[in-house]
């Protein structure tokens, strides 16, 4: 919660846009990056897997995307699903994308998705009043084991 609030130190600079010659970078949580797209783990997820879907151009609009763009980020989106149900088995997803601080984007001069798995009683009263979140594996557990399948993904899509 700190860090949410502002009152732990955040690097300077845009998530996205960081090291952006790396197809992957476990510091930075970088899963896959490619021409159109880059995905990431959330470094304060709401829940295990809890990805990060930005068009790698730095766009905060939805206008402002190419078609092509638009399109490569809904793929990406499609097969981020399906590597999360591969290794994660959650019971459904939220997905979602804030436009504009006031809706609350924490990063709002930068368009990303939020996809979140969510399991039957993954979160209680705690997250709420105590401003505990449980993630059940450390995060670089969790980047280690998704990021052959991005890796593919990425590959994948520079080859279609």
């Amino acid at each position: 919660m700190d860090y949410i609030l502002g009152k732990q130190g955040r690097a300077p600079g845009c998530i996205f846009d960081r090291k952006p010659d790396q197809t992957h970078d476990q510091e930075e949580l970088i899963l896959c990056r490619g021409r159109f797209a880059v995905i990431l783990l959330n470094r304060f997820p709401y829940a295990n897997g809890h990805l990060l879907i930005a068009p790698a151009r730095h766009v905060g609009e939805l206008a402002d995307l190419t078609p092509e763009e638009s399109a490569i980020l809904m793929e990406h989106l499609r097969r981020s699903v399906e590597i999360l149900k591969k290794h994660l088995r959650p019971d459904g997803f939220n997905i979602g994308l804030n436009i504009g601080s006031v809706a609350g984007a924490g990063l709002a001069d930068h368009l990303h998705f939020h996809v979140v798995p969510r399991w039957h009683g993954d979160h209680n009263f705690m997250t709420v009043i105590g401003e505990i979140r449980a993630i059940p594996q450390h995060i670089a557990q969790t980047f280690a084991m998704l990021l052959p399948d991005f890796l593919k993904l990425l590959q994948d899509i520079n080859h279609e």
